[in-house]
């Protein structure tokens, strides 16, 4: 390997090795597991609730279908559907995912890549 492809950090997921960059996001997609995402969350200091679960099969089902992270205003508009205004707002999904709201954070426990242009 050489240093560039070199991962930054390994989150032990029960026996398994799992390579990520240095904020965490998968090397592979392939690596996600719901025991990544605990895993990831304990480590982050996140204990994971029903609802981040909604936010986080939500991220993986619109990457999934779009090839795409979806954009916090098709969040918004998603949550406020399902769960009405006061808990769909930008505010709510943000105390959901404090380290970095649910495109940095919420994304990396949905186990999705860096998105171009994060640093």
């Amino acid at each position: 390997m050489t240093a560039s492809t070199t991962p930054m950090r390994i989150l032990r997921v029960g026996s398994r090795e799992i390579a990520t960059d240095s904020e965490g996001y998968l090397c592979r997609l392939e690596d996600w597991s719901e025991d990544f995402a605990h895993a990831l969350a304990k480590q982050e200091g996140l204990v994971l609730t029903p609802e981040h679960w909604q936010v986080i099969h939500f991220l993986r089902d619109h990457f999934a279908e779009h090839r795409v992270q979806a954009q916090v205003r098709v969040m918004i508009k998603h949550f406020t559907e399902q769960w009405g205004a006061e808990k769909g707002c930008n505010h709510y999904l943000h105390d959901l995912f404090p380290i970095g709201g649910p495109q940095k954070q919420g994304n990396r426990l949905a186990g999705l890549l860096r998105t171009k242009g994060e640093h």
